[in-house]
């Protein structure tokens, strides 16, 4: 009967072991499995922040893009307006130097003619004195 016993004690030692590793196995199968999870989750959480990096660099380099675009517009637009301005300057001096023209070409004929008018008068005196001479003689 101790024989029996024995075998009962150690079939029941041997199942204590059985239960004992079979937990060993279970709870490490469940701490493998926790670690995979906290390892995908901090994967994951790693990916979305080197995402949110790369946005965030993405939108500054982007940004200096945009901004060096809009500049880039505001200059042509300057420029186009500038060469309208240059373009009606250039009209009005035109203009001007015609006017100018004109103008020295009146004083030049004044001139001229201020010229005749001296000459005549004194053609006219001359005529004058000679026909006074004539007439005292």
């Amino acid at each position: 009967m101790d024989g029996a016993k024995s075998l009962a004690a150690s079939a029941g030692g041997k199942q204590d072991l059985e239960e004992a590793l079979l937990q060993i196995v279970h709870q490490h199968h469940r701490q493998s499995l926790r670690q995979r999870q906290q390892t995908e989750r901090a994967k994951e959480d790693a990916l979305r922040s080197a995402a949110r990096v790369a946005d965030l660099l993405v939108d500054a380099v982007d940004g200096g893009v945009q901004e060096l675009f809009v500049n880039e517009k505001r200059i042509e637009l300057e420029a186009r307006a500038l060469l309208g301005t240059i373009a009606r300057y250039r009209r009005q001096t035109d203009q001007w130097l015609a006017a100018t023209s004109e103008i020295n070409s009146v004083l030049k004929e004044i001139g001229d003619f201020e010229n005749w008018m001296k000459i005549m008068d004194f053609d006219c005196r001359s005529i004058n004195a000679a026909i006074r001479n004539i007439h005292q003689s």
